[in-house]
C-alpha cells in the first residue's frame, strides 16, 4: 500500500521550496524528495576548501529574478546588496579599462565616449521592457501579442525581441569593447554566436535585464545558501515534509513516484507530481525521451590573500572587482571564442567575467580570513560548450579548462594570481574547477546546462494552447498531473522561485 500526498516534489532546489512552502500554506500535504543530503541543488553556500572558513556561492552567484511577492508571501528573511559598480572591462592590448559606476554617471559616460549616449538609450529600453514585462512572469502568460501591447512601443519590442540581439548591439555602439560587454549578457550559459539567427541570445539578454523590473543583480547576504535557508525553512513552518537522500527512480503518467532511501524502495502516490529538476531528467524518469540541452560554461572558485593588482593604475582594485570584471570579452574577442569552440578547441584567450562576493558580503569568510585581506573570486568562463567534453577526457579537460582561465586573468593583471592563491589544510591551492560534466554529475543538469534546457520567452505564442491551469501559467508537460517547477519551466531559470511559485499556482486553480 502506497503513501499518498497532495503534491510529491522532485527536486528540492529552491524552486521546489518555493512551490512546496506556497502549497503547505494552502493546506496541501506536500512531500519533497531531494537525491542529495542537502536541499538547495545548484543555490548553496559550501565550504569548498579544506579546512578554511570560507562559504562559497558554490555554483549560482547573484540574485536578480526572484521576485519581491514571493520574498513577502513567504516571509523570507533575505537581504540582498546592490554592487555600486556594474562592470569593469580592461581594454585589450592597453593598460585602459571600461569602469561603469552606477554612482558616478559623469565618469561613466566620460569613460563610455563617444558611446554614451548609445549604452544610456539602449538601457533605458530594456528597463523599459523591463518594466513591463517582469511584473508578468508571476502571473498567467501573456500572449506574444499582449505583452508587445504592454510594453508599447513597437521598435523597442523589434529589436530586442525579433532582430537577433548582435545585430541590434553592433547597429547601436561604435566600440569593440562596449559592444562586448553588451553582449555578454545574452551568451551566458548559451552558446551563440554573436549575431544568432535563432535568437537565443535574446531570450538570454531578455532574462538578464528585467530581473526586479530594474535588471539590477544583487548578492545574497550569507551566500546564496541563505536563500534556500531561508525558503526551507518556509517551506517546513509551512508543513511540508522535506526528506533528503531520496533518489526518485520513476514516475508514472497517473502520479506514482517511486524513490530509493538508503537500500530500502519507497512508492508515494500523489495527485499532484511536480518536478523541479531537468527536463531530460524527467523523460528519463518516466522512460521517454527528449533532447538534450548543452552547456557552455566552466566555473572556477579562487580564495585569494587580497585583490590582485590591475594593469590600469587608474582603477581602483575594489573598484573593478565590485561589480562583473569581464576578461577577453570585446566584441571581436567573443566571436572568435565562438569560432574555435565551435571547431572543437578551447578558446585562446577564454572570455571570463569575475565576480568577487565577500566584498560587498565579508560575512562569508571568517574574521581572521576577514582581517588578513583573503578575498574570494567566483569566475564564469564562457564558449566553453558541453560538446568538447566526455567521460574519459573530463579530468584533463577541467586542468585544460583551469588553466586557460588563469591565462585570461593574468593577461589582464599586473601581477600572476595563483602566487595569490591561498592553500588549504592538506596545502593545495585554493581554487576549484566544475566543469559542463562535474555539473551534471553533481547536480543531474543535463549537459551542464545552467538554465535545464533552452531558454523560453516569458510569454506564450499566439496560437499557443492555454486551456488548461498547467498551460496558463507555463509549467504544463505531456501528462496532466505532472508539471514543471523548476528551470524548466516556461519562465525558469537562474535564481527566482518563479518555476516553483508559477507550479503552485496551477495546482490552486486546478483544485
Amino acid at each position: 500500500m502506497h503513501d499518498t500526498r497532495d503534491v510529491v516534489i522532485v527536486g528540492g532546489g529552491h524552486n521546489g521550496l518555493t512551490a512546496a512552502a506556497y502549497l503547505a500554506l494552502a493546506g496541501k500535504r506536500v512531500t519533497v524528495l531531494e537525491r542529495l543530503d542537502h536541499v538547495g541543488g545548484a543555490a548553496v553556500s559550501a565550504q569548498a576548501f579544506e579546512g578554511v572558513d570560507a562559504r562559497l556561492s558554490r555554483y549560482s552567484y547573484l540574485v536578480s529574478l526572484l521576485p519581491a511577492s514571493i520574498i513577502r508571501d513567504l516571509r523570507l528573511d533575505i537581504t540582498l546588496a546592490r554592487r555600486r559598480y556594474s562592470s569593469y572591462t580592461p581594454e585589450p592590448g592597453t593598460d585602459r579599462g571600461l569602469l561603469v559606476d552606477n554612482a558616478d554617471l559623469p565618469a561613466t559616460a566620460a569613460a563610455l565616449g563617444a558611446d554614451s549616449a548609445a549604452w544610456q538609450e539602449f538601457y533605458s529600453g530594456t528597463a523599459r521592457l523591463a518594466r513591463s514585462l517582469f511584473p508578468t512572469v508571476t502571473e498567467p502568460l501573456l500572449t506574444r501579442t499582449e505583452a508587445r501591447t504592454a510594453l508599447g512601443d513597437d521598435r523597442l519590442w523589434r529589436d530586442l525581441v525579433e532582430a537577433p540581439i548582435g545585430a541590434t548591439i553592433a547597429g547601436a555602439f561604435t566600440s569593440d569593447l562596449v559592444r562586448g560587454v553588451v553582449l555578454t549578457d545574452a551568451i551566458i550559459g548559451t552558446f551563440a554566436p554573436n549575431v544568432d539567427e535563432t535568437l537565443a541570445g535574446n531570450r538570454c539578454l531578455l532574462y538578464h535585464v528585467i530581473g526586479g523590473g530594474t535588471g539590477d543583480w544583487d548578492v545574497p547576504i550569507g551566500g546564496m545558501g541563505a536563500v534556500t535557508g531561508e525558503l526551507a525553512r518556509a517551506a517546513r513552518l509551512a508543513g511540508a515534509e522535506i526528506v533528503t537522500g531520496a533518489e526518485v527512480t520513476g514516475i508514472t503518467p497517473d502520479g506514482e513516484v517511486t524513490y530509493r532511501a538508503g537500500d530500502d524502495e519507497r512508492a508515494i502516490a500523489a495527485t499532484w507530481v511536480l518536478v523541479g529538476i531537468a527536463p531530460l531528467e524527467l523523460a528519463r524518469l518516466m522512460g521517454e525521451s527528449a533532447e538534450p540541452p548543452e552547456g557552455a560554461q566552466v566555473k572556477v572558485n579562487l580564495l585569494v590573500k587580497r585583490l590582485p593588482r590591475l594593469k590600469d593604475s587608474a582603477v581602483d582594485p575594489v573598484a573593478a572587482f565590485g561589480g562583473t570584471f569581464h576578461i577577453n570579452e570585446g566584441w571581436s574577442q567573443l566571436d572568435a571564442a565562438y569560432d574555435t569552440a565551435a571547431r572543437g578547441e578551447i578558446p585562446g584567450p577564454l572570455p571570463c567575467e569575475i565576480y568577487c562576493h565577500s566584498l560587498t558580503d565579508p560575512s562569508i569568510l571568517s574574521p581572521e580570513l576577514r582581517a588578513s585581506g583573503a578575498q574570494t573570486l567566483t569566475v564564469f568562463g564562457l564558449h566553453t560548450p558541453h560538446r568538447l567534453l566526455t567521460e574519459a577526457n573530463n579530468d584533463e579537460m577541467r586542468t585544460l579548462l583551469e588553466r586557460a582561465v588563469l591565462d585570461s586573468l593574468d593577461s589582464v593583471l599586473a601581477e600572476p594570481i595563483e602566487p595569490l592563491l591561498l592553500e588549504d589544510a592538506s596545502g593545495r591551492p585554493t581554487i576549484e574547477t566544475k566543469t559542463t560534466l562535474d555539473l551534471e554529475h553533481a547536480l543531474h543538469m543535463p549537459g551542464g546546462n545552467i538554465f535545464h534546457g533552452p531558454l523560453s520567452w516569458p510569454f506564450a505564442e499566439n496560437d499557443a494552447r492555454l486551456a488548461s491551469p498547467a498551460e496558463r501559467w507555463g509549467v504544463a508537460t505531456a501528462h496532466s498531473r505532472i508539471l514543471m517547477c523548476g528551470a524548466g519551466a516556461q519562465r525558469g531559470g537562474a535564481v527566482s522561485g518563479i518555476g516553483g511559485h508559477n507550479a503552485a499556482m496551477a495546482v490552486l486553480e486546478a483544485s
